[in-house]
């Protein structure tokens, strides 16, 4: 796993710098063939084609690369295609105005990708969310698991979407320090606290009650002591909803849950 980590670390830095650099070399070389047509391609249209370069730069989701080849394009379009030709300088107003428009287009559209690709990442993750919700359900419906599978499943899930260090399932309904609430609130000691800020409580167990009908049919405990965790709220309450997906499994089935179930 480490050495397959690290070459995954290394392919990921190679891409990003492929990627930089061509967003720096792009709109040059693109810039230097237009100016082979610059008697007959005015410059607006010439930015326009710079624009697309920039625009596939940003698709990368790699801000700099967008940016940077914003600054490029802006460049080589002052070098090679206004007037003095072949220097850094532009004497035509309309030709400064299309300079900086490249830079500000640049930057904007390279917001808007990386604002899609954030998008396109959390619709992604609230369908997990929601697929594991229904898979949960699924087998509780069907009874196609035993409740002991159920538990251990569920304390899979559980554990790997708040990103805790450890679950177990306790069938009692003792105190806790700090509970999860079915609204995906988290309280301390009485207190509702602020994850996004604070994090899970790192100095003791989390409870997160299965319940069904209002009854409590036990609780999952998690520890989250190695480092702090700052789940969403929606994670919250994705994970008290697979929470009473247990305390229904264990509301139709005559068999006692476990005493205790570590994983």
């Amino acid at each position: 796993m480490g050495v397959q980590g690290g070459s995954l670390g290394l392919w990921s830095t190679a891409y990003r710098r492929w990627v930089v650099g061509s967003a720096f070399l792009g709109p040059l070389a693109v810039s230097a063939v237009l100016s082979l047509f610059r008697d007959s391609v005015a410059n607006t249209n010439a930015a326009l084609v710079l624009v697309l370069v920039i625009v596939a730069a940003a698709s990368t989701g790699v801000r700099s690369a967008g940016l940077l080849a914003a600054l490029s394009s802006a460049a080589w379009f002052d070098y090679f295609l206004t007037e003095p030709y072949d220097r850094f300088a532009i004497t035509k107003r309309a030709d400064i105005e299309t300079a900086v428009l490249l830079m500000l287009v640049g930057a904007a559209v390279t917001e808007v990708a990386l604002w899609g690709r954030r998008q396109q990442a959390r619709a992604s993750r609230e369908q997990g969310y929601l697929d594991g919700v229904l898979r949960t359900a699924a087998a509780v419906g069907a009874g196609r698991s035993s409740v002991d599978t159920l538990i251990g499943h569920v304390c899979d899930q559980v554990a790997d979407l708040l990103q805790v260090d450890r679950c177990r399932f306790d069938p009692g309904n003792g105190s806790a320090l700090a509970s999860i609430d079915e609204d995906g609130t988290v309280s301390y000691n009485g207190h509702r606290i602020d994850v996004a800020r604070l994090g899970l409580p790192t100095d003791t167990e989390i409870a997160l009650v299965a319940r069904s009908r209002g009854v409590v049919h036990g609780r999952f405990l998690l520890t989250a002591a190695t480092s702090v965790v700052r789940p969403s709220r929606q994670q919250l309450r994705v994970a008290a909803a697979l929470a009473d997906q247990v305390g229904a499994a264990l509301a139709t089935h005559t068999t006692n849950a476990p005493d205790t179930i570590d994983l």
